[in-house]
């Protein structure tokens, strides 16, 4: 019987995945390309968990002359010389949650094992001098220019980037350790940092001005993350085994997927890119789940939500130029910098023209999680309403929308009382959140040639035109639908329109009475 595949799964040190034959898909010729290009400094800025650290690691390998390790990947082609350089690399991910002492002791922390590998004592309070120092010291130990790689930069920042009193502060630290970068320019070789947030916005690298963004670079769209082509050709019989243990076939197994966890693009034009933290955790566990976001819940973001106001349903289908969003989120004005940034929306179009680009939720993984965390905003007692989301999508699988309100209203009638149920809106983006969780096809504020219908939701049989009302009563709703025609707007769709009037009790906190047609 033939071994199962290991997965990388939350292993980012190159020489460990390539050491044990863990999959790794081949990025080697990006390395090549960025530590061969004009620019020897270098920031590149993606999601949690989409491969920044294994890019860094792979870096650190590539530039120590570990050849051993890049047998049969793009690198053994490309590279002649391996050239040995002292490599000093700062992975700055657990340094959050501190104050300034703890900053700095975290700091001295990542140096000491340096400083002693080039016979230096950790004897200077003052941690940028002790960088400076450090590269010295290397250079002239080797006689080699030194490589320096800052894994997750910003990390120390960003619970604080919103916090007029904490940021300055920690921000100092941050710019007095990174300062020398600047002055050290002749001993070094090739500077990459990596991060969320766009570097400008935070001012550490002030006196750097020469860093090269290659974020949005169409070159570089696909240094982190899978493309389908790798899948398909590097991850071809995973593809198989997959397929088996999900008892469909490769093509099925390919669109669910690409459903699920493709869809990202961090420029345009770009190749569709997979979360390789959510896909090798589905090929490892043989099971299409919620993983990203499982792996962290963003209750940051969701607090952020409601600060800006904004409505569950408005979070896709934006457009802004790019300075909108790949942009200092230091004293943001929306929340859109946020949201790309962490990678809750994603470039899905662009027009050249305008210089607008189209963000929108990237699949399925991320609607249905995002909503899922929203939804306790909504409508308390979680643990039910996942049962009663199961429930209902059983009910409108059999075509049986009465059933389904019917749910809804004995739910929404023994859950706690939740903030700011005396407003229609409210009630719409409950209806908003449950009918998305369903996995359908859900529009709100639909316009037509005479008005806007309050929500429509497709089905594979099915297309519902729904008008809410508050206090009214199911009538009133069905006669709006009546009298301004939605239907009519829907004639072309190729499935059965079904109009649905429902009224909402603000004093039971329910619905009260609908009317199916």
């Amino acid at each position: 019987m033939q071994p199962q595949r290991q997965y990388p799964i939350g292993i980012q040190t190159f020489s460990e995945i390539r050491g044990k034959n863990y999959l790794y898909i081949d990025k080697t010729e990006y390395v090549y390309r960025m530590t061969h290009s004009a620019s020897k400094y270098m920031f590149l800025s993606r999601p949690r968990r989409f491969g920044k650290s294994l890019l860094t690691s792979t870096i650190h390998a590539y530039f120590e002359g570990r050849k051993d390790l890049f047998k049969g990947l793009a690198m053994e082609r490309l590279e002649t010389e391996w050239t040995e350089y002292p490599v000093l690399h700062f992975d700055m991910s657990l340094g959050k949650h501190m104050d300034r002492e703890q900053l700095e002791r975290y700091l001295s922390s990542q140096l000491s094992p340096m400083e002693e590998a080039f016979g230096l004592l950790a004897d200077l309070p003052d941690v940028n001098v002790r960088l400076s120092r450090l590269i010295r010291r290397a250079f002239e130990q080797t006689g080699r220019q030194v490589v320096v790689l800052i894994d997750e930069y910003d990390a120390p920042l960003l619970d604080v980037v919103h916090e007029e009193k904490d940021l300055p502060v920690l921000r100092n630290v941050m710019r007095n350790f990174y300062s020398p970068l600047k002055a050290c320019d002749p001993y070094l070789r090739y500077v990459f940092l990596t991060g969320i947030t766009k570097f400008s916005q935070l001012s550490i690298f002030s006196e750097l001005n020469n860093i090269e963004n290659i974020s949005m670079d169409e070159p570089y769209a696909a240094i982190c993350g899978i493309t389908q082509e790798e899948m398909e050709t590097q991850m071809s019989k995973d593809l198989d085994l997959l397929a088996s243990r999900l008892e469909t076939t490769r093509e099925q197994t390919l669109e669910r997927l690409k459903d699920n966890y493709d869809g990202y693009h961090f420029t345009w034009p770009s190749p569709d890119i997979y979360n390789p933290f959510s896909l090798l955790t589905a090929f490892s566990k043989g099971k299409i789940d919620s993983y990203w976001f499982g792996s962290r819940t963003p209750t940051y973001l969701i607090e952020m939500l409601r600060k800006f106001g904004v409505e569950p349903s408005r979070i896709g289908g934006m457009e802004a130029m790019a300075a909108d969003f790949d942009a200092p989120t230091e004293r943001i004005e929306s929340i859109t910098p946020l949201l790309y940034q962490s990678g809750y929306v994603t470039i899905k179009d662009y027009n050249k023209e305008t210089e607008l680009y189209t963000l929108d939720l990237p699949n399925r993984e991320i609607r249905i999680g995002l909503l899922r965390s929203l939804l306790p905003y909504y409508v308390q007692g979680e643990g039910l309403s996942n049962t009663m989301v199961a429930k209902m999508y059983g009910s409108i699988l059999h075509d049986d929308m009465d059933g389904a309100l019917r749910l809804l209203q004995d739910f929404l009638s023994t859950v706690p009382y939740c903030e700011r149920t005396d407003t229609e809106g409210h009630y719409q983006q409950v209806f908003y959140i449950i009918f998305s969780l369903l996995g359908y096809y859900v529009d709100v504020e639909v316009r037509t040639p005479r008005g806007r219908v309050d929500m429509v939701m497709r089905t594979r049989t099915r297309l519902y035109v729904m008008e809410l009302k508050l206090d009214q009563s199911a009538d009133a709703a069905m006669r709006q639908i009546d009298l301004k025609d939605y239907p009519a707007r829907f004639a072309l769709c190729g499935l059965p329109v079904v109009k649905v009037a429902v009224n909402f009790d603000s004093d039971k906190r329910t619905l009260k009475d609908w009317r199916i047609e």
